[in-house]
This record gives structure tokens, sequence and C-alpha cells, in this order.
């Protein structure tokens, strides 16, 4: 294919991009097919000096989980990419292994990396070529840090770089760019609506992406930082230009972790799924409370029982989030916690069961439901599953019985939104 040829006399090119236009796919994300084999190169040596922390910033907790965990968890749910290399500095290869095998990645391998971000890349690169017949097709290289890029943009850059050699994340530039004199005073300045900041992913076919790394100087794999820029200065090589989603930034500074965190809380708090167990009285609470739950902006999804395969279905489609309705048992509960620990699958993110005991009018409380649920909680705390337990009366005046169910949506998006151990076992009151 023409695109992939090299010329090692090909052009150079700077790391701000005059903008070009933004190649999309018509394709929803449901429908997304890839017939070509893909993998991807995760570089994960950075030191992370910047966040000012003795852990690398890859490293670091989000939610429990290690932010290279979350990244790698983008990837592997993705059907049509085949592996991922994670490339770590020597001293890390013990932890990054650790992490493989404690949250069961499938797709990983862990390759000692190099002592510059390009030697490393060039490591992953080689890592992935080392078996000609399970080479892959495209490469999609991605930063570490990046934790949010999503399957249909990941299938933008991999068809785009299919079809052109190579092909990048671009985003505006937020800042003006300026050059300076050596005694510290204005130059110039560039013209920001011209150029393009790169970003991550970037995809290249694995001729292009080996050839440019085969070709490249000592002093590009020591200094250098744009993977496009080889491919173009050394296979000739030009980069169709993405546009991507302001979810593409990148976990650089301690606060950045803050913000990480926040994001991830703040999807998982937008839906949930409630099961009802067939119980009119269930049923009624139910319909009232997804009704409550969307003027919170929260979407709630009604499944009348959760056996066998819907454990795995609803563990996968509904991000780990299940609001379970009851009316004076916690069996469905624990059927619950029987059928999400036999989908053997590491949970990306503590997962939430939210028990509603829904008491009649003359019904005086118990301390059995009380010391129940905190015995059930103790257990699935142990799985990672956080388990909390919220008392509902039944009224028969309609706007007490609004508020109610509005105090039991607030409560219920609250609890998902900031997974607190500390509740962990508890019967709230509604």
């Amino acid at each position: 294919m023409e695109d992939e040829r090299c010329d090692p006399n090909g052009p150079s090119h700077p790391r701000a991009f005059p903008v070009g236009e933004a190649g999309r796919s018509e394709r929803q994300p449901g429908e997304l097919r890839v017939d070509f084999p893909v993998s991807v190169v995760l570089p994960a040596g950075g030191t992370g000096e910047r966040t000012g922390l003795s852990t690398p910033k890859q490293f670091c907790s989000v939610l429990g989980r290690p932010l290279i965990s979350v990244t790698v968890q983008a990837f592997e749910r993705v059907s049509w990419i085949q592996s991922v290399v994670v490339v770590v500095a020597k001293e890390n290869m013990e932890l990054m292994t650790d992490i493989v095998q404690r949250f069961q990645h499938r797709k990983v391998r862990v390759v000692a990396g190099g002592s510059t971000r390009h030697r490393s890349i060039c490591k992953g690169v080689l890592a992935l070529g080392e078996e000609e017949e399970e080479r892959p097709k495209v490469v999609i290289i991605h930063d570490a840090v990046r934790p949010f890029v999503e399957e249909d943009f990941l299938y933008k850059i991999a068809m785009a770089a299919k079809e052109h050699g190579a092909a990048g994340a671009i985003r505006p530039l937020v800042s003006t760019v300026i050059a300076t004199t050596s005694e510290g005073f204005l130059d110039h300045s560039l013209e920001r609506g011209r150029y393009r900041a790169s970003e991550m992913p970037q995809g290249f076919t694995y001729s292009v992406i080996h050839q440019a790394y085969e070709r490249c100087t000592e002093s590009d794999l020591e200094f250098g930082t744009e993977c496009l820029h080889l491919a173009l200065q050394y296979c000739g090589t030009n980069a169709k230009l993405i546009e991507g989603p302001p979810t593409l930034w990148k976990v650089t500074y301690k606060r950045d972790l803050a913000a990480a965190e926040s994001i991830i809380k703040e999807s998982l708090s937008g839906s949930a799924c409630v099961i009802t167990g067939g119980s009119a009285g269930a049923v009624t609470l139910a319909d009232a409370l997804q009704k409550a739950a969307a003027a919170l902006d929260m979407e709630l999804d009604l499944v009348s029982d959760l056996t066998g395969d819907n454990g795995r279905y609803l563990s996968e489609e509904f991000n780990f989030i299940q609001v379970s309705v009851t009316g004076s048992c916690l069996s469905e509960v624990k059927s619950l916690l029987v059928d999400l620990e036999a989908v053997n699958q590491a949970l990306l993110h503590p997962l939430v069961v939210i028990w509603i005991h829904l008491c009649r009018p003359d019904e005086v409380m118990m301390p059995e439901p009380a010391a129940a649920i905190m015995d059930v909680a103790s257990a699935a705390k142990l799985r990672n599953i956080l388990l909390y337990g919220i008392r509902l009366h039944q009224s028969e005046d309609p706007e007490r019985w609004e508020r109610s169910v509005s105090r039991v949506a607030e409560i219920t998006s609250a609890l998902i939104r900031e997974r607190s151990p500390a509740l962990v076992g508890q019967l709230l009151q509604a």
C-alpha cells in the first residue's frame, strides 16, 4: 500500500498541527466492526514528577483502582482490540504484573521500558512484532494516564490508520502559543485558530511505526515525543488528523487525580438498575422511584428478576450499579451478590447494591433487618461490593409518599456517587 512506504528523506512536522479536515465515522458505537487485528501500546514508564507525589501517577489510586488499570480496562472492553502491551520502568515490572493479576486483565502483556518515552514505545512496538503470525495490522499508541478514551473514537483512529498509514487525535489550543527571545521578551505568537494540539490516541499500521523506529536517530529516541513526526519524517506517511472529544485529557498534576475520580463518580451516578422481584408493592415503588430519579438526571432501568445470565448482562451493561427493591427480607440481595460473584470478572469500580426495605404503615421496626444487612454487607465488602440499606415507610398520603420517594432517589444517587465505605451495612431512614 502506498501509504506504508518509507521515505527516509520525508519532511519534518511540528508538534502543533495546522488545522485539517477532521475525519468522522458514520457508524454508531453499537455497530462498530473491525475486521483486522488491532493492538495497543501504553507507555507507562514516567515518574510523574509534576504530580509532586512519591508514587508515579499511573499507579495512583482512583476509586480504589490504580489509574493504569482503569486505562487498560477501557481498551480491554473493546472486543476488536486483541492485545495491550504496557511498557513500564524495570523497577515497576513486578508492581504492574501484580496489578494485571489482581484486576484480572486478560489481554495485557507487561514489557520493560527504556530511559525515554520514545525508547519505551519502541520496545512496545517490537514486542508486538516478535511473532510474525500475531503481528497486528494497526497499532494504537495511547498514554497510560488518559483513562477516558471511548470505543467510537478508537474506531475512527484505527480505520484512518489502516487507510492512511497513520492517524492522530487533535484538540483546539486552549492558550495562545508564543515564542520568546533569549532575553525573555515576546518574539512572536502563533495564530491560534490555525493550529491544533496533538493528543492521544494515535494509530499506525505496524509496518509504518516499526520502520519509523528502525530509521530514526538516537537524538529522536532520546529527545523526541511525537510519534506522528517520526512516521512523516522517516516514512513519508502524512497522518490523518481527527478532532477528538474533550475527554481525552491527561492526568498531569495531583489535582487531576481528584478530577478523574470526580468524572468517574459523576458517570456512575447517572444510571442504576432496580430489581423489583415482581411484588406489587416493589413494582409500584420502582415506578415512582424511576420518575423521581429522572428529576435528578439519573436513569433507572427496571428489571423484574436477576438470575443466571442476567447477572452477567447487568454487571457489564450497567457499570456495576444495582439497586435492589424488596419487601421484607434480604434473599434477593443475597441472590444478586451470588450472581455478580459468578461473573468471575474483576470489578472496574466498587459495586454498589442498595436494598430498599419497604415497610407497611403499621409495621414496627425490628432490629433483625439492621443486623441482617450488616452481616451480608460485611461479607460483600470483601468482594469489593458495597451494600447499603434504606428503610422506607409506605404512606397512603400521596404528597407524603411522593416526598419520601424523592428522598430515596436523592439518597440512592448520593450513595452510588460517593461509594462511602463508612456507610456500608447501615440502614438509613428515608
